[in-house]
């Protein structure tokens, strides 16, 4: 992990301020990162992109800069600014949970789902990280903490990988120390046992394997590679093996696949509700929940205790810069994804950034907040919305 010096906002004050401070301004960016795989594209199951965009926001107060960032449209970036901005400045950096409570309400007949949400969720997290850095805490230290690291699975395995990429990705993950990985599958399903075959030759016996469909198959045919992934491969995750929106199918997966094989999904689970349908619908084995789509630190706080108060797991989607933090408040964390794409991006654009060490991530409990500062002069090329600082 590199790191870096003060913020570009002048200076750390000898002292640090008072948190309950008036947020003074907010500026939102957007960098769209052409991804690296074969002939400029990546697959899975049901979807073919070419780049991955963060649109990253940042709030200042106290002469502090809190940083929160999340992956989607460049309309996220637009919405974050015309709706959710003024929400925020002016309003107390102390309280996130309020301008959390707040932003909601403003969100209600702009669009609360979707693009909605993701914008929140940016908003949220970068509040949270000055209050943090307010205080002079890893932000860590200033959620209810249950956890001081958080196992990870290595996520990528894209459904256009030739199979030498394939075994390398997954098999260097393995050879990190990481004991899990996940590969994307079902895009072509006749490809996949010659995937998986080569996928566990490489890792061998020690190392286990998941699976994600994106949603790609039909109830029958998800049912029928549920078996065979397990039986063949020894396979225990099957994300999303039907569409998410399906509740009656992932139910008939988890009551008629294999008692060992766990049914997941959750990633694209917006608000509370959607977690409370998929907990009331019998729908999943393990829950996921994605910080920078769920509302942010503070709506993962809310799945958290639901998915306590229902006795089942919650895995990490994604974004392992603040992920490492925030599941580290969860209680039911089960692990976190640490995905190609976004580890890539991550560690092109912001400085302090972490790495696995003995198949978890650790925050760094050295450096405030989320402990992330932006590397303005890499992250320039990249840039789509918004004008670098002075």
């Amino acid at each position: 992990m590199t790191r870096s010096g003060p913020e570009p906002s002048g200076g750390v004050p000898a002292v640090p301020p008072d948190p309950d401070c008036p947020v003074d301004a907010v500026d939102v960016h957007a960098f769209e990162v052409p991804v690296d795989g074969p002939g400029g594209t990546e697959q899975d199951g049901t979807l073919d992109w070419h780049s991955t965009t963060m649109v990253l926001v940042r709030v200042h107060a106290g002469g502090r800069t809190g940083i929160g960032y999340t992956y989607g449209d460049l309309s996220v970036a637009a919405f974050a600014e015309s709706v959710l901005a003024p929400v925020v400045r002016g309003a107390s950096a102390a309280a996130p949970a309020a301008l959390w409570q707040a932003m909601g309400v403003r969100t209600r007949n702009a669009g609360r789902p979707g693009v909605g949400a993701m914008a929140v969720s940016a908003v949220d997290v970068a509040l949270w990280d000055l209050k943090a850095r307010l205080l002079d805490l890893p932000l860590v230290h200033l959620l209810p903490a249950y956890h001081e690291r958080v196992p990870v699975y290595g996520s990528g395995g894209f459904t256009n990988y030739p199979l030498d990429r394939l075994t390398d990705q997954l098999g260097g993950w393995g050879r990190q120390g990481i004991p899990r990985v996940k590969l994307k599958t079902s895009r072509e399903p006749g490809r996949d046992p010659a995937r998986l075959t080569a996928v566990r030759r490489a890792l061998g016996d020690e190392v286990e394997i998941l699976t994600d469909a994106n949603g790609a198959l039909g109830r029958k045919e998800a049912l029928y590679w549920a078996g065979r992934f397990h039986e063949e491969w020894d396979v225990r995750w099957f994300e999303e093996p039907v569409s998410s929106a399906d509740l009656e199918g992932l139910r008939l997966l988890r009551e008629r696949g294999p008692a060992r094989l766990e049914i997941a999904a959750g990633e694209y689970a917006y608000t509370a509700r959607d977690f409370v349908n998929l907990v009331r619908a019998g729908a999943v084995d393990c829950l996921q929940a994605d910080v920078t789509r769920c509302g942010g630190i503070t709506g993962l706080l809310e799945i958290a205790g639901l998915s306590a108060a229902e006795h089942l797991d919650l895995s990490a989607h994604c974004a392992p810069a603040v992920s490492a933090h925030a599941f580290c408040a969860v209680r039911r964390a089960r692990h976190l994804e640490y995905f190609h794409d976004h580890v890539r991006v991550e560690g092109l654009l912001l400085d302090g950034t972490l790495s696995p060490a003995g198949g978890a991530l650790r925050p760094d409990t050295g450096r405030p907040g989320l402990g992330l500062d932006v590397k303005w002069a890499d992250a320039e090329p990249y840039r789509v919305h918004g004008t670098r600082p002075v």
